[in-house]
């Protein structure tokens, strides 16, 4: 058996399936899932189990670099489409948390590498630990994050489920003055179809009235007498056509005053003419804004919508288009087949996975971290394998394109990199943890294990009181920004728990990038901070 067990990649294995295994066990509805990998690794690393450090390396360049190609597209739009108050919770989160480890730490006097652990754990962020292992080059990181790990995520959950009770919140409320300031914020795209009355406007096409700058909508049919057509910007509108425009409810408005009053009359197609949803697969059009494709000139075609992970877009003339991009086009049905060819429309390309920018990007990422920059030359500072990986892919992956190589990975491809990635570094760094957890605590006692908690419950009760109380933050959007700060999936799921109205997921999203890569810079930071 001694044998078997020494042929590293068969213990690799081992460990991962007994993890696995350990992870599916569930009390009160609580279970350890991929992170049981690491206490099943630190269990039989104390009693000798060691895995080549090869291992460790290789699954934390995978997990940074798919976190970071992931999180990209997402962690650029967010500084854009959602409130500054977002990520000052989540930075208050971040910083309160790391300025209280340190006070601690120091109080304590606690191995700097225990206490980044200690840090990581009590926040719960894997990336963060890859981080604190790779600047501290010690087992007390894994071992300090094995310790406040199981608290960080109990602490969470205990938090968002009991605070709402104290403070009597109540959730309808809070749904209800969040959906009143998204209508005010985000109003909805909508159609609306308005008959051509304005005799100043008859025989003018579309684009002598610069219709799209003047109304800030979209043409999608026109109907003059009995035929409906989709329009090009030559389209001529004449008294009594019928247009259908699409925009906000205010852009709308626009459009009543320039064309005419409102209608229910329908537009039905005409058999020539047709609408439909096309995919952008095709790298000759990704980061092409909408203007120089030229569909209205070429063929005769509009872009109505466009949907984006989920948000739909107002097709702008200066929009660029994203891989994955979904574009409403309206146009003849013998021009379709010429601009869906043109856009690519093809859903297997959304499956396939391009190795090329996976291996170039952690290249260019291991590159990256080793700069070095001189801090008003007292020590040089570099982000490091972790640091360099995660920058280059998020901005990789913000770019988008660059020549023939698309920056972007399918959803179900980054998932099995990131898990297998994980699971390989979990399992090396608990094996080494484990051969020295036993003299961590004969050296530190049960305090770390307060100290820990502290570092999970202070910053928490700090955000709620300046989220609340400070910035006055619709309650469901702090919690999810809270959950998302503590990088915390089952803290989100204590919340979905008293409220169905996904208003907390759509902060947790928008803040859990940030959330990263603030863990990653702050637990470098900790490390080389000295202590006081």
């Amino acid at each position: 058996m001694d044998s078997l067990i020494s042929v590293s990649y068969l213990a690799l294995f081992f460990i991962i399936s007994l993890g696995l295994v350990a992870g599916k066990a569930r009390f009160r509805g609580f279970s350890l899932d991929i992170s049981a990998v690491i206490f099943i690794a630190m269990l039989l690393g104390h009693f000798g189990f060691r895995l080549p450090s090869e291992y460790q390396y290789l699954g934390l360049l995978l997990f940074i670099f798919t976190i970071g190609i992931q999180s990209g597209p997402g962690f650029f739009r967010s500084f854009k489409h959602y409130g500054k108050h977002l990520f000052i919770i989540a930075g208050i989160i971040i910083t309160s948390g790391a300025i209280i480890t340190w006070v601690i730490s120091s109080v304590m006097d606690i191995d700097k590498a225990l206490a980044v652990g200690l840090f990581n754990g009590a926040m719960t962020s894997t990336p963060g630990l890859a981080a604190a292992v790779e600047v501290s080059k010690s087992p007390l990181a894994s071992i300090g994050y094995g310790i406040a790990y199981p608290f960080g995520v109990i602490g969470v959950v205990l938090f968002v489920a009991l605070v709402p009770k104290i403070l009597r919140i109540n959730f309808k409320k809070s749904e209800e003055d969040f959906n009143r300031s998204v209508k005010q914020s985000y109003p909805e795209i909508i159609p609306a179809n308005f008959k051509v009355e304005n005799p100043n406007i008859d025989g003018k096409t579309l684009v002598e009235l610069k219709f799209r700058t003047v109304t800030n909508c979209v043409i999608s049919r026109v109907k003059h007498g009995d035929i409906t057509t989709t329009p090009s910007r030559e389209t001529q509108l004449h008294y009594d056509d019928v247009i259908r425009a699409l925009g906000t409810a205010e852009d709308l408005e626009n459009v009543k005053l320039l064309v005419g009053p409102q209608t229910d009359e329908e537009l039905q197609l005409d058999k020539g003419h047709d609408v439909q949803w096309v995919l952008v697969t095709s790298k000759q059009v990704i980061n092409k804004p909408l203007q120089k494709l030229n569909l209205g000139a070429n063929y005769d075609a509009t872009v109505v919508r466009i949907r984006r992970s989920g948000i739909e877009l107002r097709p702008m003339h200066y929009t660029m288009l994203r891989f994955g991009d979904r574009l409403m086009v309206a146009t003849s049905r013998e021009s379709m087949p010429h601009v869906v060819k043109l856009l690519g429309n093809d859903d297997k390309r959304l499956s396939e996975t391009d190795f090329l920018p996976i291996t170039l990007g952690i290249v260019i990422g291991i590159l990256i971290g080793m700069i070095e920059i001189p801090i008003f030359g007292l020590f040089k500072f570099s982000l490091g394998v972790t640091g360099g990986v995660l920058a280059a892919a998020l901005i990789l992956s913000g770019i988008g394109k660059t020549g023939p190589i698309i920056w972007s990975m399918s959803s179900n491809a980054n998932q099995l990199f990131r898990e297998l990635g994980l699971l390989m570094f979990l399992a090396t760094v608990g094996c080494e943890a484990g051969g020295h957890i036993e003299e961590t605590f004969v050296i530190y006692g049960a305090g770390v294990i307060a100290a820990g908690a502290a570092i999970t419950i202070l910053p928490l009760v700090i955000a709620m009181l300046v989220g609340k109380y400070l910035l006055k933050m619709n309650f469901l959007t702090l919690m999810g920004v809270i959950t998302g700060g503590m990088t915390s999936t089952p803290g989100l799921a204590a919340i979905n728990t008293q409220s169905d109205s996904g208003i907390a997921q759509v902060a947790y999203a928008a803040v859990y990038p940030l959330a990263l890569v603030l863990m990653i810079i702050f637990s470098n930071i900790l490390f080389r901070v000295p202590l006081f």
